[in-house]
C-alpha cells in the first residue's frame, strides 16, 4: 500500500506523519529540553555521546547510552539515593521522542510535589488510568491472550500486562521482565519496531501520560528519509504547511536560546527554595 501523500516529498524535507508510534524515533530534541531546562537538575556528557541527568534531590537519574544495549532512555527512581531502585523505566532507542517526553516532561514536572499534585484532590489529577486511556481511542483487548495485551485499532501498536509473578528484583535488572510494554510496529507483539519497559511500582499516572502519548491522533514532524522503510506503507504524510515550518523555526530559535543559556551542571538551588516532600515510609528499609 503506498503512502498517502500523492507526491513523493523530497527526503530532506519536514513532513507530517500519523501514527506517532510508527513516525520513527526523532532527533530526541524534545526529551533533551525538557531535561536541559529542568530547574535544578545536572548534567552530564560522558565519551562524548552519553548523557546523564540527576534530579536535585538526587533520587531520578536519567541516561541516554547511546552504546548501551537497549540505547535509548533508561529512568530510575529511588526512595533512598543510595540505595536499589524503586522502579527503572526503559525506552529502547527507536521509541519515538514525543512517547519518551510524556513521561520524562511528567517526571520532571511532579517531582517536586513528589507527584502530590497527580494524585486524587491534586491539582493535575484527571481520574484517568492507562485502560481508560486505550478504551476511549478504541484499542481493544486481544481474546485468550497471556500476558494480557490491548491492540490498537490499526495492529500496529501494543499494551502488555505481565501475569504471573516474579521478583521485583528480577525487573530492574532485565527490562525484559518488566510488568508492563508498550511497543509498535508491523507486527508489534512478535517482532516490534521500538520497546518501552516499565517495572512494577511505577506511579500509575507516568504511565498514563505516555499512554496519552502513545494513542495521541495528531500527526508529528519528521524528516522524510528518516521514517523507518518498514512504516512507510503504514503511515499517513503530508508536506507541512509554510505557517508550519515558519513557526517551527521560530521555536527552534527559542529553544536554541534557551539551551545555550542552560550550564552543563546547573547548581542546586537555595535551601529555602527546595520542596520538603511529605512521604510514607519507604518500602526499602536499610
Amino acid at each position: 500500500m503506498p503512502t498517502t501523500d500523492p507526491h513523493t516529498p523530497d527526503p530532506g524535507a519536514e513532513v507530517l506523519i500519523a501514527p506517532v508510534y510508527l513516525a520513527g524515533p526523532g532527533s530526541g530534541e524534545a526529551v533533551f529540553n525538557t531535561l536541559d531546562s529542568a530547574a535544578g537538575w545536572t548534567k552530564v556528557v560522558a565519551f562524548g555521546s552519553d548523557t546523564y541527568y540527576t534530579s536535585p534531590c538526587q533520587r531520578v537519574r536519567i541516561a541516554n547510552a547511546v552504546a548501551s544495549h537497549y540505547g535509548g532512555w533508561t529512568i530510575s527512581y529511588a526512595e533512598d539515593p543510595l540505595g536499589v531502585p524503586d522502579w527503572i523505566t526503559t525506552f529502547d532507542r527507536d521509541t519515538p521522542q514525543e512517547i519518551v517526553a510524556a513521561f520524562t516532561g511528567t517526571l520532571v514536572h511532579g517531582l517536586p510535589s513528589h507527584f502530590a499534585d497527580s494524585l486524587r484532590g491534586g491539582t493535575h489529577y484527571t481520574g484517568h488510568t492507562p485502560a481508560t486511556v486505550f478504551s476511549q481511542h478504541q484499542w481493544e483487548a486481544v481474546r485468550g491472550a497471556r500476558p494480557f495485551r490491548t491492540v490498537s485499532p490499526d495492529g500496529h501498536a501494543a499494551f502488555r500486562i505481565r501475569g504471573g509473578w516474579i521478583h521485583e528484583y528480577d525487573e530492574l535488572l532485565d527490562p525484559k521482565k518488566s510488568t508492563w510494554r508498550m511497543s509498535a510496529g508491523p507486527d508489534p507483539i512478535a517482532k516490534p519496531s521500538w520497546q518501552a519497559y516499565f517495572s512494577s511500582y511505577i506511579p500509575e499516572h507516568l504511565i498514563t501520560a505516555t499512554a496519552d502519548a502513545l494513542t495521541d491522533p495528531r500527526p508529528v514532524v519528521r524528516t522524510a528519509f528518516l521514517i523507518p522503510d518498514r512504516h512507510r506503507s503504514l503511515v499517513k504524510t503530508q508536506p507541512l504547511r509554510p505557517d508550519q515550518t515558519t513557526s517551527r523555526s521560530t521555536a527552534a530559535l527559542a529553544r536554541s536560546s534557551r539551551t545555550n543559556a542552560v550550564h552543563q551542571v546547573q547548581p542546586p538551588p537555595a535551601a529555602s527554595a527546595l520542596v520538603t516532600p511529605v512521604i510514607a515510609g519507604s518500602r526499602r528499609q536499610r
